[in-house]
């Protein structure tokens, strides 16, 4: 050949006439997806079950397929089946019909209640669908139609699958489908008519008859006949007399003590309309025969009253408004605003007499201030009214965002204490209304990072609540807010201890404004005891034996006084900062001479123990002193400094930022170390002559080791030693004790400056904008609404909703437990919240409706209990007896009632009063309004195109309502021979 003989290095180029086109490029692609899912063959699956389609799990896969540069969306929709005996069924015989024809003719799951339109049409329990991609795109021309229909067609008979394949055409608003499915010899055709106007010879039975007869076409007389299954839909949307059962809230009523019957520290909870719009009746006669009922344009036998099947389903209302949600929400609107408490109320409120109080700076000239003595004949009610003679210098009355006596009632509310002429402990009352004090309830807090339920931090979170929700909103919330903090302030210069907070340190499981409050309750605590102490020293005894205020002591005060501080072995009232609060800044040699630590160092311990023992606490019960045997003493020592997390995150810090270095090591250590030198201070301070290993047998038993040794004599005796880590050279312990002098713990430098603290809290909160507010409280506000839906639940004992709400629960312990939560997942939480508390008030709405209260039998109020259970749960309930079950005649009242107030007729009860028939008979209105739906199905088995054809299944499927009418066929033929 001439092409042999070329160069290798030429090549010419072959135009292929025989390429592939878009179409077939398209059904290619078809079938490609088709053997990708496996969808060749016939597969027979088990029989239907009743139901299976609303209690079954459907599921669903897509792929993208382009037609042109037209792109489509493959999806396969089927229920999930076990795959029982799918093996051994591959070599199935070829007269047997597919799985989707035989599902057509199956009774069991016809008007499925939740379902794909598909599904409730042909009783289909696997299809694949084919859809235009973007939503606003369509397939509108005819041509194009039937180009997919033809293309869907050939890439069945290639690929022999027999799953039907449907193509999605026209608006997709529209739902309108066309499709095929094929098998050995046979094939069915799903066509749809959809039309706005319903022409009137379809409206009934008798009329769809003709069309499906008209469209089967069947040669035989006398046709089979045509099954029927009918479903008419009724809806009650006006409830008559059965009101929605809320209370609406009274605003006025707030200045007597509640709102809409709501206390202080209680939130609201309900739905505000009802929450059930609408109740839908279906009334099914699920196996008619043609010729037994008669339903055409002049008459009907079709009687609600008279089907065999009712069920019930009822159409909620979208996003009801909800209470609790509500308030839950406008106070979380309050975490977005940006504003300060001053630019909100005007001008700052916090001067006082042209000091700044607020000011820091101001800490340092308080710790040199006179203390303030208190005056305890002071009404502690007149601390209510501090408040408002600041601000009233600067404001006028009238101004004020709260109204005077909503105030004071919310004071009085916080402080309870403010009410009794004395002033009470800082330990809390229980409200009865609280969770009991140890109960998985009262612990939420520890989850939540919010405060315990009967605190003073979660009451004032629903206080601020309620104020921004119906009294001034955020301006009310400054102003609470700014009297709250005066009230702090005037407590602590005043030393009442603040209500409703533990004693004892900061909680750290407790939101960050509340370790603050606690750390100035220590700090009240601490400055209270003091004086106190300097009181009892001053008028009791002489100013030469203050010394001695440690051995008076009797050990009665000792055990009250541990009581009182919380911890035993640590006391504080009796040490005193008055005169000596500054003792450490006299010289050292003044100081070496002043308590004989020098001739200690020289002479050792026999000269010190010619010191005064000071300061001790009580007698340990069985140690005595290595040296000279005396017995050993417990020291009162000073309670270690108490700390918030921000506190401890600060410290943190700054050890670490100290290095790895040999220097920034021994600085950690003695910053470490200065709660351990004042209790070796304490300790040589009540213990004359003591060594380190007597202060380590006490202070660390574990670091001092005895074992039993034979001396010269013989004998066995116990000798003991420091452990290994006390004996490194330099050990940080060695270092603490040789520096350590003899002080007792009332003239020792304060470990924890309450004076400071105290300020920095004050300062702290002062400073709070109301968004800084609300997110502190947002954990305690939603521990609130967790524990009022919990309250609510168990009144109405729905299991559903225990579920949601051990989930919110779990939820809100993760989201809250970090320092900043997103907005968005605090957003999800709340909207939780919201959506039991619509469940609840949907039961309650219920409740009502059927009278489940006035029922008199035991038996039929637990019947309608679980009916109305149901309803919640599940998308569509059967009602047990139809017409003439309990559940059916409540149904049947309550849309009599609603005809009849609609007719403007009298209601049941007075028709039976009246007297003559004819009174009764012109007062009588229908007892349901038309059916809101019609839908229908017919079905039947005949052969097609001609007599000698198999007997094929044949469907059709009705709708028929107010503004739309759909048919949906799926016509069966035999293609053997045609």
């Amino acid at each position: 050949m001439a092409a042999d003989s070329e160069p290798e290095s030429e090549v010419f180029e072959i135009t292929d006439f025989t390429t592939a086109s878009e179409w077939e490029r398209f059904i290619s692609k078809v079938e490609e997806v088709l053997n990708d899912w496996k969808l060749i063959g016939n597969s027979l699956g088990k029989p239907l079950e009743k139901g299976i389609f609303t209690s079954g799990t459907w599921e669903e896969k897509s792929d993208e397929i382009s037609f042109a540069d037209f792109k489509f969306s493959i999806t396969h929709h089927y229920l999930v089946q076990d795959s029982t005996d799918k093996e051994g069924k591959d070599e199935i015989l070829e007269d047997v019909i597919p799985q989707s024809m035989q599902d057509l003719l199956c009774m069991n799951n016809d008007f499925p209640p939740r379902a794909h339109c598909l599904v409730r049409w042909y009783g289909l329990r696997e299809f694949v669908v084919i859809a235009p991609a973007a939503n606003h795109d369509a397939v509108l021309s005819e041509s194009k139609c039937n180009l997919l229909l033809s293309s869907v067609s050939i890439a069945l008979g290639n690929t022999g699958c027999q799953v039907p394949l449907f193509v999605q055409i026209h608006h997709k608003w529209r739902r309108m489908y066309v499709g095929e499915c094929q098998g050995h010899g046979v094939r069915t055709d799903f066509e749809m008519v959809h039309l706005r106007k319903v022409p009137n010879q379809y409206t009934h039975l008798s009329g769809l008859l003709d069309i499906f007869k008209s469209k089967i076409g069947c040669p035989l007389t006398p046709l089979p006949p045509v099954s029927i299954a009918i479903r008419f839909t009724y809806v009650l949307q006006d409830w008559q007399q059965y009101f929605w059962p809320q209370q609406p809230p009274d605003i006025d009523a707030l200045v007597g003590g509640e709102v809409g019957g709501l206390e202080f520290g209680k939130l609201p909870f309900g739905a505000c309309e009802d929450p059930i719009s609408e109740l839908h009746l279906a009334t099914t006669w699920p196996h008619l025969t043609e010729g037994i009922i008669v339903d055409n344009d002049v008459y009907s036998d079709l009687d609600p009253i008279q089907a065999p099947h009712w069920s019930v389903r009822v159409r909620k209302a979208e996003n009801p408004q909800c209470l609790l949600g509500d308030f839950v929400t406008e106070f979380f609107k309050i975490c977005r605003r940006k504003e300060s408490t001053d630019e909100i109320l005007g001008r700052s409120t916090f001067e006082e007499e042209g000091r700044e109080i607020a000011d820091i700076t101001h800490a340092l000239s308080k710790l040199t201030e006179p203390a303030p003595v208190p005056i305890h004949k002071l009404s502690v009610s007149n601390m209510v009214h501090t408040a408002k003679k600041k601000i009233r210098k600067h404001r006028g009355v009238e101004e004020s965002p709260l109204n005077n006596d909503v105030l004071n009632m919310i004071l009085l509310f916080l402080f309870p204490d403010a009410a009794s002429e004395k002033p009470l402990d800082g330990s809390s009352s229980t409200d009865n209304n609280n969770p009991i004090s140890g109960s998985e309830d009262y612990n939420l807090y520890n989850q939540f990072k919010s405060a315990p339920s009967d605190s003073l931090t979660y009451k004032l979170a629903l206080c601020l609540c309620m104020i921004n929700f119906y009294h001034g909103g955020l301006k009310g919330v400054a102003h609470l807010w700014q009297e709250f903090v005066l009230e702090m302030r005037f407590r602590w210069e005043n030393n009442f201890l603040i209500p409703g907070l533990a004693s004892g340190p900061p909680d750290l499981r407790c939101c960050l404004l509340h370790q603050k409050l606690q750390m100035l309750n220590c700090c009240i605590e601490r400055k209270k005891a003091r004086d106190e102490g300097r009181k009892t020293n001053t008028s009791d005894m002489h100013p030469g034996d203050a010394g001695k205020a440690g051995d008076e002591l009797g050990p009665d005060n000792l055990k009250d006084m541990d009581k009182e501080k919380g911890e035993v072995g640590k006391s504080w009232d009796s040490w005193s900062d008055s005169e000596e609060e500054f003792f450490e800044c006299l010289s050292d040699t003044e100081e070496l001479k002043g308590n004989g630590q020098e001739s200690a160092k020289k002479g050792g311990p026999k000269e010190m123990t010619s010191l005064k023992p000071e300061g001790r606490l009580y007698q340990h019960g069985k140690l005595t002193l290595l040296h000279n045997g005396e017995p050993l003493y417990i020291p009162v020592t000073q309670e270690p400094a108490p700390m918030t997390e921000d506190l401890l995150e600060e410290q943190s810090e700054v050890l670490a930022k100290l290095g790895t270095s040999a220097e920034g090591a021994h600085l950690r250590a003695r910053m470490q170390s200065a709660c351990l030198l004042s209790d070796m201070e304490s300790f040589k301070a009540a213990n004359p002559g003591c060594f380190l290993e007597d202060f380590v047998r006490w202070y660390s038993p574990r670091d001092y080791i005895e074992e039993e040794v034979i001396d010269e004599k013989g004998n066995m005796v116990l000798k003991g030693e420091l452990s290994a880590r006390m004996k490194i050279p330099s050990n940080m312990w060695v270092e603490a004790w040789e520096t350590a002098k003899p002080i007792p713990a009332r003239r020792q430098r304060r470990l924890f400056d309450d004076t400071r603290e105290a300020e920095k809290v004050l300062h702290y909160l002062a400073i709070q904008k109301p968004a800084d507010l609300a997110r502190h409280l947002l954990p305690c506000v939603i521990h609130a609404a967790v524990l009022k839906v919990k309250e609510e639940e168990n009144l109405e004992n729905i299991s559903s909703v225990k579920k949601i709400i051990k989930q919110i629960i779990t939820h809100s312990s993760k989201v809250l437990h970090f320092p900043n939560p997103e907005d968005k997942k605090l957003e999800e939480i709340i909207h939780q919240i919201t959506n039991v508390e619509a469940i609840i008030a949907r039961a309650r709405s219920l409740k009502a409706k059927f009278g489940t209260e006035k029922c008199e039998q035991e038996e039929e109020k637990e019947d309608l209990e679980r009916f109305v259970s149901c309803l919640l749960e599940q998308p569509e309930v059967l009602v047990v007896g139809a017409g003439r079950g309990h559940a059916g005649k409540i149904i049947h009242k309550l849309f009599v009632n609603a005809q009849r107030a609609a007719a403007m007729a009298p209601p049941e009860e007075e028709l039976k009063r009246m007297g003559s028939p004819e009174e009764r008979r012109q007062n009588s209105v229908s007892d349901f309004p038309p059916p809101a739906g019609r839908e229908l199905i017919l079905r039947t088995t005949v052969p097609r195109p001609a007599p000698y054809s198999r007997a094929l299944p044949q469907r059709m499927y009705s709708v028929l309502t107010k503004e739309d009418f759909r048919l949906a066929g799926a016509f069966s033929s035999d293609t053997s021979f045609f």
